[in-house]
């Protein structure tokens, strides 16, 4: 595969024109000065009155329409009324006006032609500006004139101004860029949206023991468990030990819940009377309105539950039986952990669910999404014409934004501005780009209707300058099955403002989590269950919002199934490590070329230096961190000045093979074919094969450290012994420092006394037993 250009998937500072501050000095856009300005000509349709009507009764079904030029949006209509009130606000765009008039026309609906009731026409010279945070303009009413400008019968409340995106009618107007968009429902689906996170508790049931159990069969010791149902996760207790009418387990269940509490938990305990066949012993169901919260380590206060039993009678009539078993349980919401619903490398939030354990905010993001260019096509219309209706969705913390859709273009401009409360600087926001498939032709060409991902940027707040301002083209790489490719690039400004700069580096010494995550830990298993769970709570409760924010969307914001095996992914990950060991690798070969005396001077400055740290250890320490501490001042000047970005290199992206592509994308089970399955198995031997070997070669090293106390070999751990005796009485009466100088001076000798031999050392640890020999 051909490695594209590393600078088309480079990242480019850009120097957009502001608005707000101290660059332009325009009130205009004082609240949104990460952002370029945008002119709107806004246009409110309020009401209109005493409308002349066309039948006997006198009465109409008028609508308001509402043109610029090419441009027109319409009302709603109504059916029979004189009086109809419609409150709806049109913007049109300063930068496509066709027109030296904008004209509003009342019409009455009819079946065949609507007729026109009368008209308002303004001069668009003579529109006022609005500039924020002024209060609204407020409406005037209007004599409607007929076609020929003689005044009719009827009145129109309306207001016209100019005006920028920070208006606050802004969010929920009609846009003339959504002109071919028809419908409400279309409509809802393109408007900018912000969408609040459900609060998401732990919910932990300690099922601790049952009494008075009532088995069908009297006559043999019952298996009893217990199953939890919380909502569409079910867990189960192991199979109690203690075979008898009165079991124990002590056993904790982990459950995701979400606030408003709408499902109750539901417990069933149950025999295992044969290896397919469970009978229920018991069953009740616990409302978690009414359930503890607990704040810290403390245990609450356990409980006995009544089990109801039921059995069925001749004619399938439940009979309640009177006599209630109990089951003995410690249940509570834990507010003390964090509900991670993100992995854990890209978290946004790190608090605790509950409210009284949060710190004050340490500062503010503020993220301006500007615009977008050279998108590609995600979907073809009428006549196979490509389009992309896009949109963007950021999201930190527990607060979600969505951008409006720009309706059929590759260079969408949003020029949206949104703001968070920061209260770890060691998170990250994650702004995603989409394509609309929900307006016209999404649900034929894509799969169902599903949104198309166009891209990905996530931003670390912890490596960005405070109060500095990062305007900078971000692009849009997505991994498919054929490679990586660049859909595009996004421009964002981003501001992260430090409102206490001695809290912020507080933060820094303390735990990344919450202090319940350390106390009473979960186990690896547990978190990655519950953040599955944590996942599909957020995505069901997302999209059932208006507009939604759909299921794909959601999982692909919060990176799910980034755990799933790729052979891609390992790579890139040992390459990783290899990284990070190659600082040690090179200082390891530099001190090798410092024994062999390759550079005789930089050698013999060596032993200077050894030989004084010998005499005088106290420099030892201080030396180490003067090091560090020059190696740092020396660095800052090559210091990064951007975001760090998605880097296709590092990721193995633009070097995967085609199969190992097609493998991370196959779905979980497999659905490929035996024979192609059969090879990547045999592929992954291969690769575990060698991981397994280097396994045991370490294994082998730690066995033979082990033996040398062991006595498995008897004449080495002898002179192991008899080594240490000798090393005792000399180490006894010969003062550190000229042991550390014998040593140093042994190390560094010159290349002609050494031997290219093994030392002996050495080779007395490699003829140490290990259990290598005991292996299968």
């Amino acid at each position: 595969m051909q490695r594209p250009p590393p600078e088309d998937f480079s990242l480019k500072e850009t120097k957009p024109h502001l608005g707000g501050g101290k660059v332009t000095g325009d009130k205009l856009t004082t609240t949104y000065d990460l952002v370029e300005q945008m002119q709107y000509l806004y246009a409110r349709v309020v009401k209109a009155k005493d409308l002349p009507g066309k039948d006997l009764t006198g009465s109409c079904d008028p609508y308001v329409e509402v043109k610029l030029g090419n441009y027109r949006g319409t009302t709603r209509h109504f059916e029979k009324k004189s009086n109809p009130e419609w409150n709806q606000v049109f913007a049109f765009s300063k930068d496509r006006v066709q027109a030296s008039y904008l004209e509003a026309t009342v019409k009455d609906k009819d079946l065949v032609k609507d007729d026109l009731i009368g008209r308002v026409v303004f001069d668009l010279n003579e529109i006022p500006k609005r500039v924020p945070p002024d209060s609204p303009l407020a409406p005037q009413w209007y004599r409607l004139e007929d076609g020929k400008g003689q005044k009719v019968k009827g009145e129109l409340m309306l207001a016209v101004w100019f005006g920028t995106q920070a208006d606050e009618a802004f969010p929920e107007a009609w846009h003339s860029d959504a002109a071919t968009v028809s419908g409400t429902d279309a409509l809802a689906n393109i408007r900018s949206k912000v969408y609040l996170s459900p609060k998401l508790w732990y919910l932990r049931v300690n099922v601790i023991e049952a009494q008075d159990l009532i088995p069908s069969d009297k006559g043999r010791y019952p298996e009893v468990f217990v199953k939890v149902i919380m909502g569409n996760q079910a867990l189960r207790t192991r199979v109690s030990q203690s075979r008898s009418i009165n079991p124990m387990w002590n056993e904790d269940l982990m459950f995701v819940v979400a606030e408003p509490f709408e499902e109750p938990l539901i417990l069933s305990v149950e025999d295992r009377v044969a290896p397919n066949k469970d009978e229920v012993l018991g069953r009740c169901a616990v409302p978690l309105q009414y359930l503890d919260k607990r704040f810290d380590h403390r245990p609450v206060n356990s409980r006995w539950f009544n089990l109801e039993k039921h059995v069925i009678m001749e004619g399938g009539e439940k009979k309640e039986i009177k006599f209630a078993s109990k089951i003995h349980m410690r249940i509570c919401l834990e507010g003390g952990y964090h509900v991670l619903d993100e992995s854990t490398h890209y978290s946004s939030d790190l608090r605790p669910t509950a409210k009284q354990l949060w710190k004050p905010n340490i500062g503010v993001l503020e993220l301006g999404v500007l615009n977008a260019t050279g998108l590609m096509p995600m979907k073809a219309r009428e006549g196979g014409r490509g389009t992309t209706d896009a949109y963007c969705v950021a999201k930190y913390g527990q607060k979600w934004i969505r951008t409006r859709t720009i309706i059929d273009s590759f260079t969408p401009r949003w020029n949206e501005q949104y703001t968070w409360e920061v209260f770890d600087p060691c998170t990250v926001v994650t702004v995603g780009v989409f394509d609309n498939c929900h307006l016209h032709g999404g649900d034929k060409n894509n799969g169902g209707g599903k949104d198309s991902r166009i891209g990905k940027v996530r931003i670390r707040l912890s490596t960005l300058e405070a109060d500095r301002v990062y305007t900078h083209s971000y692009p849009l790489l997505v991994l498919h099955p054929n490679g990586v490719k660049k859909m595009g690039e996004i421009h964002l400004a981003v501001r992260f403002t430090c409102s206490s700069l001695l809290n912020m580096m507080y933060m820094y010494s303390l735990p990344l989590l919450p202090k319940m995550h350390y106390l009473h830990p979960l186990t690896v298993s547990q978190l990655d269950n519950l953040r599955h769970q944590a996942t599909q709570i957020v995505s069901t409760r997302l999209t059932r919002a208006e507009p939604p924010l759909r299921k794909e969307v959601v999982e692909y914001m919060l990176d799910v199934g980034s755990h799933m095996w790729s052979m891609r992914r390992s790579k890139a990950n040992f390459f990783r490590i290899m990284g990070v060991l190659s600082g040690i690798i090179a200082v390891g070969k530099w001190f090798e070329q410092i024994c062999v005396w390759k550079n005789p001077i930089t050698t013999v400055l060596i032993h200077i230096l050894f030989i004084i740290l010998v005499i005088y250890p106290e420099l030892i320490l201080p030396t180490i961190f003067l090091y560090l501490f020059l190696i740092g001042v020396w660095y800052y000047r090559w210091r990064p000045r951007h975001p760090p970005h998605m880097d296709t290199r590092l990721s193995h992206a633009d070097s995967a093979h085609p199969d190992e592509l097609d493998e991370e994308f196959d779905t979980f089970p497999t659905s490929r074919p035996s024979d192609i399955v059969r090879m990547r198995y045999d592929r992954l031997r291969s690769i575990a094969g060698r991981i397994q070997t280097v396994v045991g070669d370490l294994a082998t090293q730690g066995e033979r450290l082990q033996s040398l106390l062991s006595w498995r070999d008897p004449r080495a751990t002898a002179l192991f012994v008899l080594f240490c005796l000798i090393a005792v009485v000399i180490l006894y009466v010969t003062p550190f420092q000229w042991v550390a100088f014998i040593i140093g001076l042994y190390v560094l000798r010159h290349p002609r006394l050494r031997y290219r031999l093994p030392s002996a050392p050495l080779n007395f640890f490699r003829r140490l037993p290990a259990r290598t020999d005991c292996m299968l």
